[in-house]
């Protein structure tokens, strides 16, 4: 993809939501589903839509959003403005269902994409990886042997990204098992997001 002909974020959007590189794998047809502005401060990484949310085409408008929000301390109307949150899911397009849930995003999204998008969002201070394929692209070889792992060593990605887990209903287990997650990584969140989107967000410390 010639990142060179897209003069701003605006045009690149517009040819990201007419994409159809991989319409015949699938289900629903396709339906990218990404929002973003350029001053943005704080991007969201997700996996792909689900069933619900390509019917919308709102990113997050299930169960699994309205914990995130939770997560976040966050109400609707903030989470939806661009120019707080980007919202950049791994696959843009519902990828259908596979024995144990929806399928795995598929990878032309983060290939013909990902790295043009990321381009024009010079004002991100925060990345929120939800989920194990955020964390696989993102981090890459800095990423433990599990999720868990992963999101247990959470400092060691600040002040730049913070790895999540899946706020799915399906993993209600995890969250039971893993009430550290709310009790150490959850305030640290809130207070980031908090200075985020203040309208005089404080200092990074690096």
């Amino acid at each position: 993809m010639d990142k060179r002909q897209y003069s701003s974020l605006d045009l690149l959007l517009t040819e990201v939501r007419a994409c159809r590189a991989c319409e015949q794998h699938l289900p629903l047809g396709p339906r990218p589903i990404v929002r973003a502005r350029a001053d943005a401060r704080i991007l969201i990484v997700g996996q792909a839509p689900g069933a619900r949310v390509h019917a919308s085409g709102i990113p997050w408008d299930d169960a699994s959003g309205e914990r995130l929000r939770e997560w976040l301390r966050v109400d609707a109307a903030s989470f939806y403005d661009e120019s707080q949150f980007a919202i950049i899911p791994m696959g843009f397009c519902y990828p259908g269902r596979g024995k144990s849930g929806d399928k795995p995003p598929r990878r032309e999204c983060a290939q013909l994409w990902l790295d043009s998008l990321l381009e024009k969002l010079p004002g991100i201070q925060l990345t929120l990886l939800v989920g194990q394929y955020a964390q696989r692209h993102f981090l890459g070889s800095r990423r433990k042997a599990s999720l868990t792992e992963t999101v247990r060593a959470w400092r060691e990605y600040g002040p730049a990204a913070i790895p999540l887990p899946h706020p799915s209903p399906r993993n209600q287990g995890w969250f039971q098992r893993h009430d550290w997650f709310e009790d150490e990584v959850l305030p640290v969140l809130r207070a980031r997001i908090e200075s985020l989107t203040s309208h005089d967000p404080a200092p990074l410390i690096k």
